[in-house]
């Protein structure tokens, strides 16, 4: 048995490592930009994520002093591998010390952090930084559609994680912001206002009669006739497998902070199985040559149609489906499945982009994003280029964010939801699973600008 004195002080000691961790910087080496969601994982298994600052907090007592490996995982960010086949990297984590661990980017796209979830910067304030960041309350949440109204953003997103249960909000939670300028180089910070309940917990916004949850798409806001503005939204109930059996035209009510069901207009049945006409996936106004001011729907190809006012919009009569040419071809004329995605105009490249989720990508089923371009909203659709991969993970329903586009900028941002679903992949990302996660890609470098 130890003596007394010698096991206080190395109890103290331990307690002293724990509460002093090493500061881990994870670097894109050659631009020194911070890298979130990188993580480390140890020989014993352990597992560290970079924050939204690039920072993980190297907190493990056992590897305090020791020569520590730990392999590299990055998602288009990573390490040479060594002679036996090895990616990772070695380094001596010492309490209050700092660790600089260098990342190749191996894919056009930066990725500049979390959107949404929890810890966003957990591992930065373990060191003592980033103290006055709040938490939102959400665990986690699925898909995001954006639409400006009574001059704030407004995001609305799907299933919501919250941390008292496994079930959270089912039925879209949402929150607005100021507007959307992301960052020119990381941490990434968005303070969401969410929408909360009396107890102060964020609370779903979309109460549509009927089992199972609520999604809301094609987000848009339109003009009436006497020149009024209305937020307005498809919603689609689901139950089972995914199985859709009811679509409503729903307006958000700006008193009540939540949508209100105005027009159910269709219902699963045996005579009417599928809808024909639904204006699904996001909303973008266009106008057409003969200046015809349109609202397009599509997931990312157009499929459906309104005049852009709050009139057509709610009469179905006046919507018609699209047929659109949904292929995609590479700089090669190679074609490439599209999956989900969305499309917008840059004024910068004076192209319009189409931006979407590979279906059979090379390193996971859905979790490849590629960005190809076209002179109009209905293509066609060619130099497609991969931009991000997330091996063996997903990575779907992307967005463009168009209010950020700048006719003196090449930059645009895309985000989308990053999860295991679909891949198979059985280890959750610690913190990131589930989440909406945001890059950025400078048309103007290759392989889209000057040298490609």
């Amino acid at each position: 048995m130890l003596p007394r004195g010698l096991l206080s002080g190395l109890l103290l000691g331990a307690a002293g490592l724990g509460a002093n961790p090493c500061r881990v910087e994870v670097i894109e080496r050659g631009t020194d930009w911070p890298v979130p969601g990188v993580e480390l994982r140890t020989v014993h298994g352990a597992r560290l994520v970079s924050d939204n600052a690039g920072l993980i907090a190297f907190d493990l007592p056992e590897l305090m002093g020791r020569e520590t490996w730990a392999e590299v995982r990055g998602h288009g960010y990573g390490v040479k591998p060594d002679g036996f086949g090895y990616a990772g990297v070695r380094f001596v984590p010492r309490p209050g010390a700092t660790v600089r661990i260098e990342v190749e980017r191996t894919q056009p796209a930066r990725r500049l952090g979390r959107l949404t979830g929890a810890g966003l910067f957990a591992e930065s304030q373990k060191l003592g930084e980033e103290l006055d960041w709040p938490e939102s309350g959400v665990q986690g949440c699925d898909s995001v559609v954006t639409a400006r109204f009574a001059g704030k953003l407004h995001w609305f997103w799907g299933d919501t994680n919250l941390a008292r249960h496994p079930l959270g909000i089912f039925n879209v939670s949402a929150a607005t912001t100021a507007g959307f300028t992301p960052p020119a180089r990381p941490p990434l910070k968005v303070r969401f206002d969410y929408f909360r309940n009396a107890a102060g917990a964020p609370r779903g916004v979309a109460e549509v009669p009927g089992d199972g949850p609520t999604w809301v798409w094609g987000a848009a806001t339109l003009p009436d006739a006497q020149g009024r503005e209305h937020l307005v939204a498809s919603a689609v109930k689901v139950r089972g497998n995914m199985e859709a059996y009811r679509w409503d035209l729903v307006e958000w009510d700006a008193a009540a902070a939540k949508f209100a069901p105005l027009l159910t207009f269709w219902r699963k049945s045996a005579a009417e199985p599928q809808p024909t006409k639904v204006p699904d996936g996001h909303a973008l106004k266009w106008t057409d040559a003969a200046g015809q001011a349109w609202l397009l729907f599509g997931n990312p190809f157009p499929t459906m149609r309104c005049p852009a006012t709050y009139e057509a919009w709610k009469d179905p009569s006046t919507w018609e489906p699209l047929t659109p040419d949904r292929r995609v071809l590479t700089a090669e004329g190679k074609p490439v499945e599209a999956h989900g995605g969305d499309l917008a105009w840059h004024p910068w490249s004076r192209r319009w982009l189409l931006l979407f989720t590979q279906k059979g990508g090379d390193s996971s089923y859905l979790g490849e994003i590629w960005l190809a371009s076209a002179p109009s909203p209905t293509g066609p659709w060619t130099d497609a280029r991969k931009v991000a991969t997330h091996d063996h993970y997903t990575f779907y329903n992307p967005i463009l964010h168009a209010e950020a586009f700048r006719d003196d900028s090449p930059l645009i941002h895309f985000e989308g939801t990053y999860v295991t679903t679909f891949s198979g992949h059985r280890e959750p990302t610690p913190r990131w699973d589930y989440n909406q996660v945001l890059y950025q890609v400078d048309l103007s470098t290759p392989p889209f600008g000057a040298g490609k």
